[in-house]
């Protein structure tokens, strides 16, 4: 194996081992379950559900796992997320999932980065505009519809999480927005994970005419020098297709892919395997 591939791999063990370990605290009204082998969590704007790298179980007693679970959110009336990865086994938990009615949503890149090669890089902002942390309640609820309007679906659930977060442990969650002119334009959090060696990315959304100004490589440095001031060795973020490419440029090491796969007590049962069939083609 080569020098680069046994780094990989140790990153890999890693992110398997601490950061799928240790769920961080919850918000007020959020809840963490056990099941077996899986982590439930309760209480948020869908339901979650992950995992180990080997759940332990396989056939029909996996098929009663993965069944259990969109049971207890069909009971709540409430959508599910089971979050997979590309390397995790048994190796058909997806086809299995897809038989339960689960639907594949966008594939995104696994990537992790030193935080201390991040954090050299001093933010370069266009004039006039700044970065900095946030914490009210307005602030927040702005971040919410700034998020709204980039996506074109309804986020505004994110003011309310964001907040429960930071009351719950607020020494944990970095959020930090980009205004120009006193509008916001750009949002990103850090997410530490207590007694591990990773700081979780999030967001790093920009409207689109001002996306190519170095906005989105600003935030990366922000939040690497708060992890180093910490010292919190590593990075880790979940990428789209579009901001993978940068942080591969910046560093971060893609260790492998992570999916989601949702059930919904409003998906229509007759277009469960035509959306999946879909989904699995773009993926």
């Amino acid at each position: 194996m080569t020098e680069p591939e046994t780094e990989t791999q140790t990153l890999l063990s890693a992110y398997d081992n601490q950061l799928r370990a240790t769920p961080p605290t919850p918000p007020a009204g959020v809840t963490y379950e056990k099941d077996g082998p899986l982590l439930r969590i309760v209480g948020q704007f869908r339901g979650f559900v992950s995992g180990p790298h080997d759940l332990g179980v396989e056939g029909p007693e996996l098929d009663e796992l993965i069944a259990r679970q969109r049971e207890f959110f069909a009971a709540r009336g409430e959508s599910v997320e089971w979050k997979t990865r590309s390397h995790d086994v048994p190796a058909d938990l997806t086809d299995r999932l897809r038989a339960a009615g689960f639907v594949p949503e966008e594939q995104e890149t696994v990537l992790i980065g030193p935080a201390e090669e991040m954090a050299v890089r001093e933010p370069v902002l266009p004039d006039g505009v700044t970065i900095r942390r946030i914490t009210a309640e307005a602030d927040l609820r702005r971040l919410g519809a700034l998020q709204s309007a980039i996506w074109d679906m309804d986020l505004n659930w994110l003011a309310t999480d964001l907040l429960g977060r930071i009351a719950a442990a607020p020494d944990d969650m970095a959020v930090y927005a980009v205004e120009a002119e006193g509008e916001m334009v750009s949002a990103a959090w850090l997410a530490f994970r207590p007694g591990t060696e990773f700081a979780n990315m999030l967001g790093g959304s920009t409207l689109a005419e001002w996306r190519g100004k170095g906005i989105y490589r600003a935030l990366v440095a922000t939040r690497a020098a708060l992890a180093v001031a910490r010292g919190v060795p590593y990075l880790q973020v979940d990428a789209t297709d579009d901001s993978a490419p940068i942080l591969r440029r910046l560093g971060f090491r893609a260790i492998t892919t992570t999916t989601p796969y949702v059930w919904s007590p409003k998906q229509p049962t007759s277009r469960i395997v035509d959306l999946a069939s879909r989904a699995q083609r773009r993926t």
